[in-house]
């Protein structure tokens, strides 16, 4: 039963239990105090007269001064009903039912439908968006379709389980399906979508590895395991930023310096896009990357918007970042090997993982005993942390569940040791903020993960390198395209790889443009994933 129907059942239960009430008492009254007995639909008949206020009939006067106390009882409840109950119950049901009831059925065609509403979903949302990708939400909720309509998105209500559902969806018109309801009900949503075409892409987010097979047996195209993902990312993280490795794939003797810094509130750099800001040319700075929410982004868009907590890679000769505003990220290449990886979950265990298969150790941390813990304590807890070393450790990784603990982690571990980079996962994407306030150095938001991976496979961007695709920076040799303009060779658009900078008769070149004309003895130091960098290597000879 609905809201409304509750609200009728409840306004029609009241009526009825006071005129019953008042029936009964006045029957009762006519008999002892009128001594005029009479039957109960009389008794009834005079109540409801009193309290719509349309007459008494032939029972006026009454001689007692109960009975008349009784009337005036049932005349002041006749008003209260009228200037109360209808404001109350019967105005806004009667205005429930005039509105438009949410839609059950869309007639878009080549778009996205996404079973579910979440924070990550809006993510998605918003992604889709900015590649002109129409997209449709069913949800089982009626008010939650009324405010997704009332924000702009386009969404119906329904079951996404039943075939009727995404039917009604235009399912077997669809580009992609996204199912992220729960590990047991994205099977029945899948299953019920294959009915309906055998050809549409389906993508299934899971929250447990182990439930994976069964999702590929319903007939899911891909699986976004994006709590492992995360915690792979923050544990690649913990063992080298993108500057350390930027800078080991570069081998000139070069004075230039690549960093990673954090835009904190008030910097001059905020409302600017990275074409307006004049900052970068008066302090010789070339901008090569930024971590834009989930995804880092080489060679950014120009006209990309610099936002508070936008972590940008760049590289120049400065003595100082002071007038940016900014916090140069930790250098943890010059402390201990071991990582503390705090919150044993499956984010945390990934993150272990990672580190523990490059050769480094994780000291693991977790308030429950469980295999794989080495430290049982509470990491708000000063002792918890002293005990698992943070003041030496290479990075500490906040891995848990619950947002409020990992803020106060984090002040904790900025008292007791400074110089660590503190490596963070959010929850909510509006956690973010407050985490790098309280210190943080990275963080990366679950929900904003999620969303970036899933738009990935969507729209199969390629120059979006999210924590799934992973990437590297690879020296390459220029010869074969000598002459040539890196705006005519259009490596990006062809492979999806980047060309960040160019080494050059021992001098780094990093300001590269579409003007850039490559020499023969170039080496080209190139960002992308293993399988960019493959479909560069044949354009390259």
């Amino acid at each position: 039963m609905n809201g409304w129907w509750r609200r009728v059942a409840i306004a029609l239960v009241t009526v009825l239990t006071i005129v019953l009430g008042y029936t009964l008492v006045f029957s009762v009254g006519m008999a002892r105090l009128e001594d005029e007995p009479i039957s109960f639909a009389q008794s009834a008949q005079v109540v409801v007269e009193s309290l719509t206020t349309a007459g008494y009939g032939g029972y006026a006067p009454w001689e007692s001064s109960l009975m008349n106390g009784l009337v005036l009882a049932m005349n002041l409840t006749g008003v209260l009903l009228v200037f109360i109950g209808l404001p109350l119950f019967a105005i806004p049901l009667f205005r429930q039912a005039l509105e438009t009831a949410p839609p059950e059925s869309s007639p878009l065609a080549d778009h996205v439908v996404i079973c579910s509403y979440t924070q990550s979903e809006e993510i998605l949302s918003q992604q889709l968006d900015r590649a002109g990708i129409p997209h449709l939400f069913i949800d089982r909720e009626a008010d939650t379709v009324s405010e997704l309509i009332e924000t702009g998105h386009n969404a119906i209500r329904g079951n996404p389980e039943e075939v009727e559902t995404l039917q009604a969806a235009n399912v077997a018109d669809a580009r992609a399906l996204v199912a992220d309801v729960s590990d047991q009900t994205n099977p029945t949503v899948i299953l019920s979508a294959r009915q309906l075409s055998e050809d549409i892409p389906i993508i299934s987010v899971i929250r447990r590895e182990e439930v994976g097979s069964y999702h590929q047996l319903a007939g899911a195209d891909n699986i976004v395991q994006s709590r492992q993902v995360l915690g792979n990312d923050l544990g690649r993280r913990s063992l080298s930023s993108i500057a350390e490795r930027l800078e080991a794939a570069i081998e000139v003797d070069t004075e230039v310096e690549i960093t990673e810094f954090l835009v904190e509130e008030g910097s001059p750099l905020v409302g600017d896009t990275l074409r307006e800001s004049s900052t970068f040319d008066r302090m010789d700075l070339t901008v090569i990357g930024a971590w834009i929410g989930g995804k880092f982004v080489v060679s950014p868009d120009p006209d990309t918007v610099i936002s508070e907590n936008m972590i940008l890679l760049v590289a120049g000769e400065y003595e100082s970042l002071g007038p940016l505003n900014a916090r140069p990220l930790p250098d943890p290449s010059q402390r201990d090997t071991r990582v503390v990886v705090c919150g044993y979950g499956t984010v945390g265990q990934a993150a272990a993982e990672t580190v523990a298969a490059a050769g480094y150790e994780a000291t693991t941390v977790d308030i429950e005993p469980m295999d794989g813990v080495d430290i049982v304590g509470d990491i708000t807890e000063v002792e918890t942390l002293r005990e698992a070393g943070v003041q030496d450790a290479r990075a500490v990784v906040l891995s848990l569940n619950d947002d409020i603990p990992t803020i106060y982690a984090t002040l904790v571990i900025n008292q007791l040791a400074p110089e660590v980079e503190v490596i963070a996962r959010a929850n909510s994407p509006d956690t973010v903020w407050k985490l790098y306030n309280a210190g943080a150095d990275f963080v990366l938001s679950l929900a904003t993960v999620t969303g970036e991976i899933i738009a990935s496979e969507v729209i199969g961007d390629r120059t979006a390198l999210t924590p799934q695709t992973g990437f590297d920076f690879t020296r390459l040799s220029a010869t074969s395209i000598a002459g040539q303009t890196l705006g005519e060779l259009d490596i990006r658009a062809q492979t999806g790889a980047t060309v960040v900078a160019v080494e050059r008769e021992g001098q780094l070149i990093t300001d590269l443009g579409g003007h850039f004309t490559v020499r023969s003895d170039d080496t080209l130091i190139v960002a992308g994933t293993d399988e960019a960098v493959e479909r560069l290597r044949p354009l390259l000879g």
